[in-house]
């Protein structure tokens, strides 16, 4: 019975103080901006309310989850227009209002399933519709075009314009894996074992009941839950214990051909530029360097190598080296100060051996 009890209980909290005020100043202003451009727009409607209560419901979405697939611009425009079309249909055949309320939201429902546009408030849309009385009523079939349509595109708008002024992308695009760096068909190796997003439909197919998130976004998630459970269960390496403290590097009055001699001596593929206090420029390859440039290193090398620290989890520079344009990565210290570096080869022997002291200790008896 405790346990029975525990579900209605409020759930532990996932947003930070900063997304939910964020939510507080997007309802504030889009619902003062519909209310007060719906009337300067209309300024005759009479008895015709001009704010419709459920806008209060699409706020909620728009500005406090707004990566909801119910809170796409399609779900808001197409859910609540269905649904006030839904709405006075049903008032203009059923005599009933009983049974006429009850017919909207049903149907409001079926038409935001069938056009993929499902939003909530789109069942209140339908019920004030029904039940709105005599002056809905006498509108009829416009007052699907004002106030709900015009409401629903007006917050819309300040939505499209707030979400994004306050580093919310919208209308969401769900995080996508990075694209094949060769032009191939193969994903990127860091996905190509475990599961796929055929596993994630299959999945949700046998779950049987509407998920509010995408499956691109649940794809990106369970990889972040599978990284966060290896560091969990078998501990992080850091990138201070497997990097190459002794790097060979060039300074910035180098020369191209100079730095071609390093790296051929050597035999490494890349070094780093330093300053004479020994911070990070940018990065020099041979890929770079056998195009035959002249000049200085500086006008061949890249300036933005991927970079972390000492105390970074290796796991986190899998999706870095394992994507193929980079083979190296940089490890910093304050003030940008090369402390060492990981290139693949170092995180291939670190993983190896991780693996390798899993399977003893699972071979030792307990």
């Amino acid at each position: 019975m405790l346990a029975y009890l525990r579900r209605f209980l409020p759930q532990a909290p996932t947003q930070s103080l900063a997304e939910r005020l964020k939510a507080f100043a997007g309802a504030l202003i889009g619902i003062a901006i519909t209310s007060l451009v719906t009337h300067l727009a209309v300024p005759d409607a009479g008895a015709l309310p001009l704010l419709i209560a459920p806008m209060g419901a699409s706020a909620v979405l728009l500005f406090a989850v707004p990566a909801s697939p119910l809170a796409q611009p399609w779900s808001i425009i197409g859910g609540n227009v269905l649904s006030g079309l839904a709405g006075v249909t049903c008032v203009q055949l059923i005599p009933d209002p009983t049974l006429a309320a009850a017919a909207a939201v049903a149907s409001a429902i079926l038409l935001m399933s069938l056009c993929r546009c499902l939003h909530p408030p789109g069942g209140a849309v339908a019920l004030t519709t029904a039940v709105g009385g005599h002056v809905v009523l006498a509108a009829g079939y416009s007052f699907v075009l004002v106030p709900v349509g015009l409401n629903s595109l007006i917050l819309l708008a300040v939505a499209l314009v707030f979400n994004n002024l306050s580093g919310r992308s919208y209308p969401h695009i769900a995080h996508a894996l990075p694209p094949a760096p060769h032009s191939t068909a193969d994903p990127v190796p860091d996905v190509r074992v475990g599961f796929t997003l055929a596993d994630i439909d299959q999945a949700l197919r046998h779950y049987g009941e509407l998920l509010d998130v995408s499956r691109e976004d649940l794809d990106v998630l369970f990889r972040q839950v599978e990284v966060q459970a290896h560091r969990r269960l078998h501990g992080a390496i850091s990138c201070g214990d497997i990097m190459s403290r002794h790097v060979v590097s060039v300074g910035p009055e180098a020369t191209q051909a100079e730095a071609r001699a390093l790296l051929a001596g050597h035999d490494f593929r890349s070094a780093p530029v330093l300053d004479a206090e020994g911070r990070l420029l940018g990065l020099i390859t041979r890929a770079i360097l056998l195009a035959g440039g002249e000049g200085p290193v500086t006008l061949a090398m890249e300036p933005n190598p991927p970079a972390a620290r000492e105390t970074t989890a290796i796991d986190e520079l899998l999706p870095v080296l394992s994507h193929g344009e980079w083979r190296e990565v940089m490890i910093l210290g304050e003030d940008r100060h090369l402390l060492g570096m990981v290139t693949q080869t170092d995180l291939i022997a670190a993983l190896y051996r991780a693996r390798v002291a899993e399977a003893v200790a699972a071979s030792v008896p307990a």
